[in-house]
């Protein structure tokens, strides 16, 4: 296991009728909010009738950045930023899921930057301070709840990008499960998907020693696959979502990560399929996961396969080392099919002639991952394979 410094600042407030907390925790910070939301499903299922409920109630002002995308836009967080500065915004509330919480923390820390906000996406060494950010997460994918990070589009550059910095981290998130009851089929299976990738990312690892990450996340992969069908099935099923909420939040905040290499392959090539075709970025990632793991397997890394083989699937651990693997990476694609995600990228509109412009722009900083090391070639091979 290697060295680490270990903190998740955010505080959580997980369960029905948390949102009680709101006002409360809000007023820490000041009484000036900016409401952060996406397409308008907040006004559909009453959240937003709530939150204005408690704003009145508690003498809170608020404006709206109302209308963020999945893949949220540069041009979102730019808006914000103008409505901060002439607003005097002392906090900023995110609803919605990773996209909404993710502009809103690229909006906190552009409201200190003195320049174009594309700027501190590409280079977070830019990154000073942020405003305070807080979230009601209303579905369970990106785990943005509970960390520091962002990821942003430019739609015009073509290019979608990760940005961070300790004070994006939201100050406190409210996670009730009752909130992603109403979450679509389509949005589920797609966050499923996306938890689980988060956690192969930093599961699949050279670094020797870390038993507890490993099996840790060997138990929230095993939670996904139990609860994701469920959540599909039953979208009322409160077990299902709180599980699966909670899994998000623990899949990317440090936990299953700090002391460990970790790899960020997939998410790096699928960040090109979101930038060129905005796609919904869990079911870029389920399709290649499948073919990552193909092109990975090598007689250096067939015995991280078996563990996984073996820990997650329950494979019979007597038989042929490469017969688990292989067994393991088809009971993968099979779970994501369950999901209602099809298997291949010509599927959700990916086009032949944008493969090496994509594998060129997810290389452009150099090979992807430690695990199994990827080229320029050796993305073009995948994106190719998963066609």
């Amino acid at each position: 296991m290697l060295n680490f410094n270990y903190s998740v600042p955010t505080k959580v407030f997980f369960g029905k009728n948390k949102i009680d907390l709101l006002a409360e925790n809000i007023k820490k910070y000041g009484s000036n909010v900016l409401l952060v939301y996406g397409g308008g499903s907040i006004k559909r299922n009453g959240i937003y009738d709530n939150l204005i409920e408690i704003f009145n109630e508690n003498d809170i002002n608020f404006w709206e950045l109302g209308g963020v995308k999945p893949n949220p836009r540069i041009s979102s967080v730019r808006k914000g930023i103008e409505i901060c500065q002439e607003q005097g915004i002392d906090i900023i509330l995110a609803v919605g899921g990773g996209s909404t919480i993710d502009c809103a923390k690229v909006i906190g820390a552009g409201f200190y930057y003195n320049g174009d906000p594309w700027e501190i996406v590409t280079d977070p060494s830019k990154i000073e301070d942020s405003l305070p950010i807080a979230t009601i997460l209303t579905l369970a994918a990106t785990g943005s709840e509970m960390n520091a990070g962002a990821v942003i589009t430019n739609l015009e550059t073509k290019e979608k990008l990760g940005t961070g910095h300790p004070s994006m981290a939201p100050k406190f998130s409210i996670l009730d499960p009752t909130y992603t009851f109403t979450v679509p089929q389509k949005h589920t299976a797609a966050g499923t998907a996306d938890i689980m990738s988060h956690i192969f990312e930093v599961y699949f690892s050279k670094t020797k020693g870390a038993y507890v990450q490993n099996r840790m996340a060997e138990a929230l992969l095993k939670t996904c696959i139990n609860y994701g069908t469920k959540a599909l099935q039953e979208p009322e099923n409160y077990e299902a979502r709180a599980n699966l909420m909670w899994t998000a939040s623990l899949a990317i905040n440090g936990l299953l990560s700090d002391g460990k290499e970790t790899e960020w392959s997939v998410h790096a090539m699928e960040h090109e399929l979101s930038a060129f075709y905005d796609i919904t970025h869990g079911t870029g990632l389920a399709i290649l996961t499948p073919y990552w793991m193909e092109y990975s397997l090598n007689k250096k890394t067939v015995d991280k396969f078996v563990e996984y083989g073996v820990n997650v699937w329950g494979i019979n651990s007597d038989n042929d080392k490469y017969e688990i693997a292989q067994t393991a990476i088809e009971k993968t694609r099979e779970y994501f099919n369950l999901l209602g995600i099809p298997s291949n990228l010509s599927e959700v509109g990916i086009e032949a002639e944008k493969l090496k412009e994509m594998a060129k722009q997810a290389t452009r900083r150099g090979k992807l991952g430690n695990f199994k090391p990827l080229t320029k070639q050796d993305v073009l091979n995948i994106y190719k394979k998963a066609l």
